[in-house]
């Protein structure tokens, strides 16, 4: 890696150049992704969606905090984050072709720049969080580049309509099982619920083997659990890139595209229409979650309406919800809470990891040792300490430096030179 730059050679965008509407909505994303992160942490991966499985079982705060979550925060956030890459693979795209005046030479290095995300969230994985979207987003992200010359009509409707053909494929996949559990076996003939009740208990099983080593292993035995136990869940994700993540990439490189970060998409009727997205996603989920927690959280009518019925209700939501948070954003920028929420998403990266790295610390059985202690409600102020972490310290590392730790490393990587980080 050389430290002196070619003269010709092309190099990040500077401060003055960032869309400052990307960075806050970035910010707003990721404050989501703590909240639904912190589950993983503190719970063993099945309380994630499903709040029996918490150590103390489902209280009444805990059942509806679930609701909460499920209507406003789980998938939206990760939605919003991939919506975010998808229009950040189109504008690296365009600017790295400016600078290195040959579209062959910017795929390249956009090509890089994923290879070494992809490095970064196999790391992310196996060390700190086996929730991990980076590696998911830098192969996602690969295939999406193949549709990087598409106009942005075209890529907008083509993610829109990938997105429910996904979703639909999702739900096809889980309503079997759950037409079977509520006594629909009539609609499935020769369908037996005795298989499904067996492998539920194998996972129930295995969510307390999880329990026992997150709470009383060491950090050793924490990642050899991850590697040989958990290393299907990157297999997992490929496929969600193919239901989920690669349309809601398109959806953001088509946005991006008709101008939605450069204030052209500013319409009354545009807002409109994102209100009436974001009514009908809200709506259509809080159904879906009321109508789980009323049956008691039957174990696989919950996983329909988490990794089916969800994602395709996350649709218009997310898709509503980011032109009204751009919009906002793009007039909101000199306000006290857009500056700290651009500043924390220029650090976004950066922030991503270390609130791994804080919330492995607060819950694992060899550091903080709260892990399984706790319900839903009861997370609440260690998602608000890393809230609070992620904006005192992005304020204080870019007030004296160029970019955040992680950022810096990505960017020297991706363009394979020493590159200034003090101001």
């Amino acid at each position: 890696m050389s430290r002196q730059p070619e003269q010709n050679d092309p190099a990040p965008i500077a401060r003055g150049q960032r869309i400052a509407a990307l960075d806050i909505v970035r910010g707003i994303a990721l404050l989501g992704i703590v909240v639904a992160n912190v589950n993983a942490f503190a719970q063993p991966n099945l309380a994630y969606y499903w709040p029996p499985a918490l150590g103390g079982g489902v209280e009444p705060g805990d059942a509806w905090f679930w609701l909460l979550q499920f209507t406003l925060i789980d998938g939206k956030a990760r939605a919003l984050f991939a919506m975010l890459f998808g229009a950040g693979l189109v504008l690296f795209a365009e600017r790295a072709a400016e600078g290195e005046g040959s579209e062959r030479a910017a795929t390249f290095r956009q090509l890089r720049r994923l290879f070494w995300l992809a490095l970064f969230g196999l790391a992310h994985f196996t060390l700190l969080f086996e929730g991990d979207i980076l590696f998911a987003y830098a192969t996602a992200g690969l295939c999406a580049l193949l549709a990087l010359g598409m106009p942005g009509r075209s890529l907008l409707t083509m993610g829109l309509m990938w997105g429910v053909a996904g979703a639909l494929l999702r739900i096809v996949d889980y309503a079997p099982a759950a037409l079977v559990e509520g006594g629909g076996s009539m609609y499935l003939p020769g369908a037996d619920i005795e298989p499904l009740r067996i492998w539920w208990e194998g996972q129930i099983a295995d969510a307390a083997r999880q329990a026992a080593i997150y709470r009383g292993g060491s950090y050793a035995d924490i990642l050899h659990w991850r590697i040989s136990e958990e290393g299907s869940r990157l297999y997992w994700g490929l496929l969600v890139n193919f239901y989920e993540t690669i349309p809601l990439m398109l959806i953001g490189m088509g946005l991006y595209r008709l101008g939605l970060f450069s204030g052209e998409l500013v319409s009354s009727r545009i807002a409109l229409v994102a209100w009436a997205g974001v009514a009908l996603g809200l709506g259509l989920n809080f159904a879906a979650g009321w109508h789980v927690m009323q049956g008691g959280f039957q174990p696989f009518a919950t996983q329909l309406a988490f990794f089916g019925f969800s994602m395709l209700f996350n649709l218009p939501f997310v898709t509503g919800a980011m032109l009204l948070l751009a919009r906002w954003a793009q007039s909101a920028t000199d306000s006290w809470l857009a500056e700290r929420l651009a500043v924390m998403g220029r650090m976004a990266f950066t922030n991503y990891i270390g609130a791994s790295l804080v919330l492995m610390l607060i819950f694992q059985g060899w550091a903080g040792g709260l892990y399984g202690t706790l319900d839903r409600t009861g997370m609440v102020p260690a998602i608000a300490l890393v809230w609070a972490l992620m904006f005192k310290l992005s304020r204080l590392v870019l007030a004296r430096w160029r970019h955040g730790p992680l950022e810096w490393a990505w960017r020297c990587l991706t363009y394979w030179r020493w590159l200034p980080l003090k101001k």
